[in-house]
């Protein structure tokens, strides 16, 4: 908890950081006319909007790199565990954690678990078969607690991103419209400030631009990444059943 909190903070410090430099870095003496230059003009919640975007490519990479190299594992799920099946049915118990130490990840993480638990109670002359199948549930169950939380890290913070960068983004339009709305107001000999008036819409537009860009790459990766949740839970879920029916097999229940 108190690695996850770090990280968030340093992604929001840095991101920060990065949002003043480029603002007033690189946007601020761009050329005046540029398309960057324009960026310049939708005032200072420009960085935050940069902020929202850079935290938010960082949580992608994050949940990209943990669910497709961490979470899978080291090889193919289903070749490892057409392999343990066959160690299971063998009653090589040690080959199997060999196995599951070896590939990782969440289903391997669950089932070694299970599979631990299990040994333990088989040497265990005490348990009968009824109570030896409870405590292997029981060790599946309780890993699988454990690894949800892992697979659902900074899911909120990708969907707290969508929603926050949109009303940024809104705010930003109203601030510019109003600006905009305040230079047609101010009419000095019957003529706009037409600088101020563009410059307000520019403020506008800019800022909506901004909030929408992040607001829809947000909500697309979120949806992205739970449906790859889901998938691994459903891939747990498939193999510890499968586990669990050769291990009552195997004890007659």
């Amino acid at each position: 908890m108190v690695k996850q909190t770090l990280f968030v903070t340093l992604n929001a410090l840095v991101a920060l950081a990065i949002g003043f430099g480029l603002f007033y870095g690189v946007f601020a003496t761009a050329p005046e006319g540029t398309i960057t230059h324009s960026i310049y003009k939708g005032g200072p919640l420009v960085i935050i909007l940069i902020m929202v975007l850079v935290m938010l490519i960082v949580f992608t990479v994050e949940r990209y790199f943990s669910l497709y190299s961490v979470a899978k594992g080291k090889s193919s799920v289903q070749v490892f565990f057409k392999k343990l099946i066959t160690l299971l049915q063998a009653d090589d118990y040690d080959g199997a954690l060999a196995a599951c130490d070896k590939q990782r990840g969440t289903t391997a993480n669950v089932l070694r678990a299970g599979i631990e638990r299990y040994r333990e109670a088989r040497a265990d002359k005490a348990l009968n078969s009824e109570k030896r199948i409870q405590l292997t549930q029981a060790a599946i169950e309780e890993a699988n607690a454990l690894e949800g939380p892992l697979l659902e890290r900074n899911l909120i913070a990708l969907s707290t991103i969508a929603s926050i960068a949109t009303m940024i983004g809104l705010l930003g339009t109203t601030i510019g419209m109003i600006r905009a709305f305040a230079a047609t107001g101010n009419v000095e000999g019957g003529v706009i400030d037409a600088n101020a008036l563009a410059t307000g819409i520019s403020e506008a537009l800019v800022n909506t631009a901004g909030g929408l860009i992040s607001g829809i790459l947000g909500i697309f990766f979120y949806n992205f990444f739970v449906n790859k949740v889901d998938a691994f839970n459903y891939t747990t879920d498939e193999a510890t059943f499968e586990v669990m029916q050769i291990l009552r097999a195997k004890e007659g229940i």
